[in-house]
């Protein structure tokens, strides 16, 4: 007996106890050359299906089946925690996890929902195609308008931290040994497939996410021996080799992990070194920032750093330095020693932080802010040059995100606010954060989404571990189409100008942060009004 199929958005997410039948049709929409855009298909059967796809030259498919995830932490309990907006804040299973049908078959226990993604190449014919999706013998089609102009080149830079440790923890490989540099790439370049333009590098190991007094596996890509003298020489071979390999797949600019702890810049971070032959911690929770050894240490390091950096061609420009996150007025003593200690090494180079205060912004502490998109406001309001923001677990009402009960139109619209508002950098913590809060144990991202309940589920990663590499989730595929939207926009910008380009985004509505259309029919409204604009600018 055949399947009985049915197309809906890439903005739904079709839970086990949603009706397929009530989700608004989705018969088509249009793309620009160099963009990838995607629907769903919801099969409704019993048995094992065959899936075939047909689509026109230029027009690149690949079908992925929706798995669902559990849950146990869908939201923050607590009333103004969390808004009208989640699809359940009760715990359950989310569509999430996208696993390719590589063996183009299917097998359907009642329903099975597809994602299938379409890339369209740059000079693939225009105008209307006709895509046919045919499962066990029953079809349904899409028709994807193409628009003969290419996506402009991503302006705005972006970075979900990259956790080294995690990768090698998950694949049970020893950190930096052949079998995890060859996983790394994997990873690299799923994160440059999707708009991810910045790699964390972990020059030191990143000092996230940790238990005071506790340590995340050693990844510091510098190799360090203590001298008899007491000075310092180093190896960066291993930061060559990283260089080299995110190049190839395709990303050009580099975070340094953080010089100094999170959340004060109180301590340094685990430093392994060769003393008398001996590899031990030199440095770490017993060292304060502070201190003249660590001073010492990091005025040795940087001048090298800099200089294998420059060795290696990458630009002043493509680097950015951290000292330590979201310092609090508290903190500001520590911090300003902290990045004053550095500051003689680092000149030319972008040192950026988290913060939330723009009373700390005001102070001059942090110069150039990441500053959380529910905090983002009075930054803007001050015209603050070049701002970036960030989102992480605490943007959990109103603002964009993309927890796993948020519904996939709040993950998207963070594209066109960033476009309208000038916004010219996004960090997020989580690109494969599989360890409970502060690292103090692994866990199965596959059956613990919440970091152990500590986050809203889906907070720390946006990719899981598959058996040879990573796999990716339904929310990563939203963002990069959120990306899009902001190529789109300004694209659409260069060619109209700026004025239109905006009104037509707003549509009469005033656009902010916290304050915009809500529902997937905005944006995919949105997107098929800047193509038709784009189209009848050529």
């Amino acid at each position: 007996m055949k399947p009985a199929l049915r197309i809906f958005s890439d903005l739904e997410k079709l839970r086990l106890s949603d009706r397929a039948d009530l989700l608004p049709e989705f018969p088509g929409r249009s793309a620009l050359w160099n963009e990838e855009i995607a629907f769903q298909c919801a099969v409704h059967g019993d048995g094992e299906f065959p899936v075939r796809i047909n689509a026109p030259p230029g027009v690149v498919p690949t079908v992925y089946r929706v798995g669902e995830v559990p849950c146990g932490l869908p939201c923050y309990p607590e009333p103004d925690r969390h808004d009208a907006d989640y699809l359940s804040t009760e715990p359950g299973l989310f569509p999430d996890v996208l696993f390719p049908l590589e063996d183009g078959s299917l097998t359907v226990g009642k329903r099975a929902t597809l994602w299938v993604s379409l890339f369209v190449e740059p000079g693939a014919p225009a105008g209307p195609h006709t895509i046919t999706l045919s499962v066990g013998g029953e079809e349904a089609r899409f028709t994807l308008t193409v628009v003969p102009v290419s996506l402009p080149k991503q302006a705005l830079t972006v970075t979900q931290w990259f956790h080294t440790d995690c990768i090698a923890s998950l694949h049970r490989v020893p950190v930096y040994s052949e079998a995890h540099w060859a996983l790394l790439e994997k990873y690299m370049r799923c994160a440059a497939e999707h708009g991810i333009d910045m790699l964390l590098t972990p020059v030191l190991t990143p000092a996230l996410d940790t238990a005071v007094g506790g340590e995340r596996p050693c990844t510091q890509l510098v190799e360090i021996e203590v001298l008899p003298d007491g000075g310092y020489a180093f190896d960066f071979s291993k930061l060559e080799r990283w260089v080299c390999l995110a190049r190839s797949c395709g990303i050009e600019k580099f975070e340094i992990s953080h010089l100094f702890s999170q959340w004060g810049a109180k301590f340094a971070p685990n430093i392994y070194a060769l003393v008398n032959g001996v590899r031990r911690r030199v440095f770490g929770w017993d060292t304060e920032a502070a201190s003249p050894a660590y001073t010492r240490f990091l005025g040795a390091l940087l001048p090298a750093l800099t200089a294998a950096l420059e060795k290696l061609r990458v630009p002043k420009e493509n680097v950015m330095f951290h000292i330590s996150d979201e310092p609090g007025e508290q903190d500001l003593p520590a911090y300003r020693a902290a990045k004053a200690s550095v500051a003689p090494y680092l000149a030319g180079y972008t040192v950026r932080d988290a913060l939330s205060s723009f009373w700390l912004y005001e102070s001059g502490a942090v110069e150039h802010p990441v500053v959380s998109n529910d905090h983002i406001a009075p930054f803007l309001a001050h015209g603050v040059p070049n701002l970036w923001t960030y989102t992480c677990c605490g943007q959990c009402v109103d603002v964009s995100n993309r927890f796993l009960a948020l519904p996939s139109w709040r993950n998207r619209i963070l594209g066109a606010q960033m476009w309208l508002h000038g916004v010219t950098g996004y960090l997020h913590w989580g690109f494969n954060f599989w360890y409970t809060q502060h690292s103090l144990a692994v866990v199965d991202p596959f059956t613990t989404t919440d970091a152990g309940g500590a986050f809203p589920g889906g907070d720390a990663f946006s990719v899981y571990p598959g058996e040879d590499g990573p796999l990716p989730s339904l929310r990563l595929k939203v963002f990069r189409a959120a990306l899009s939207d902001h190529r789109a926009l300004s694209l659409l910008e260069s060619r109209v100008g700026r004025e239109k380009t905006v009104s037509l985004l707003e549509n009469g509505a005033r656009m902010t942060f916290s304050s915009y259309p809500r529902g997937a029919g905005y944006i995919l409204g949105l997107r098929e009004r800047v193509d038709r604009a784009i189209g009848e600018s050529l």
